[in-house]
């Protein structure tokens, strides 16, 4: 077993200091440490996207990302994307699209949707269905996800 180490993350625009083995997964320090619930724990191999997070602004799920590889880098989680009072324009399409059922993956599908957005302003549906390759929703929303970020992209180019 290694020993704690202490790491630096810029999470949301903040900058923290944690303390933990560098094998931790990056979604325990955001949830247990810093209180992000945002992320979810889904799966825990990477597998499902429930717990994406922006990395450098690429999308990347933080369950197996290790403590080690955020250190010193820019992470961003759904509660740094938007606020309730002015919310990010994928937010605020899932919501007018009523893109969400349970809603457990839309906090993943939101973040991956933002990564490719930030690089692709008006991306094709193929395109949009690749950045959620990673993405898991068994509800049977993915037209109105799909109509979302579509909806999004329109809002943004504005």
């Amino acid at each position: 077993m290694s020993a704690a180490q202490r790491f630096r993350l810029r999470v949301n625009g903040a900058s923290h200091e944690v303390q933990a083995e560098p094998k931790t997964p990056l979604l325990y320090i955001l949830r247990n440490d810093l209180k992000l619930k945002g992320a979810r724990f889904g799966c825990g191999a990477g597998q499902c996207g429930a717990c994406t997070v922006l990395l450098d602004g690429n999308a990347v799920q933080s369950c197996d990302t290790p403590l080690w590889a955020a250190d010193g880098h820019d992470i961003t989680t759904i509660e740094g994307l938007g606020s309730q009072d002015k919310p990010h324009a994928l937010q605020k399409a899932f919501l007018d699209e009523q893109a969400a059922q349970c809603g457990y993956c839309v906090n993943g599908i939101i973040m991956s949707a933002a990564a490719l957005l930030a690089k692709k302003k008006s991306p094709t549906d193929a395109e949009i269905v690749e950045a959620l390759g990673r993405n898991l929703c068994r509800c049977g929303t993915h037209t109105r996800i799909l109509k979302a970020i579509r909806r999004a992209a329109e809002a943004q180019s504005a």
